[in-house]
């Protein structure tokens, strides 16, 4: 459920998804911690930017979300915001987090790219090092 003023944020592209989740919340489904700017020419009707909201689902969608929830380890996270036919719609997934030896082997990927940038920036500028 939105504002009016969320509404007219949202299609002047003033959104970020970056924080966000959502949880079930008495039966219902709500998002957290999106990021919805203020809109420039709102009053004192304006939105608070990071309200929780209330998503908009059918009581069997809700149902099947929540048997999904129950397990350990299952996140519900949105992928995208977009309009379709004048409503705002939110893409959820179900994700479940990475396990320890994976972080492990994620960070040292990371780790050995930024070497291999490193080596070859050096070698570029013509200070070739050991």
């Amino acid at each position: 459920m939105l504002a009016g003023t969320e509404v007219k944020s949202l299609r002047a592209g003033y959104a970020s998804i970056v924080d966000a989740f959502a949880q079930e919340h008495e039966g219902e489904i709500m998002l957290y911690n999106l990021h919805i700017a203020e809109y420039g020419f709102g009053s004192w009707t304006n939105h608070a930017p990071r309200r929780t909201r209330k998503l908009l689902l059918h009581r069997v969608e809700i149902a099947r979300i929540l048997d999904k929830l129950r397990e350990p380890g299952i996140a519900l996270v949105p992928l995208s915001l977009y309009f379709n036919d004048g409503w705002a719609k939110v893409e959820l997934a179900l994700a479940k987090g990475k396990r320890e030896y994976d972080k492990r082997q994620a960070i040292a990927q990371r780790d050995a790219d930024r070497e291999i940038a490193r080596a070859l920036g050096r070698h570029l500028k013509g200070r070739t090092r050991a």
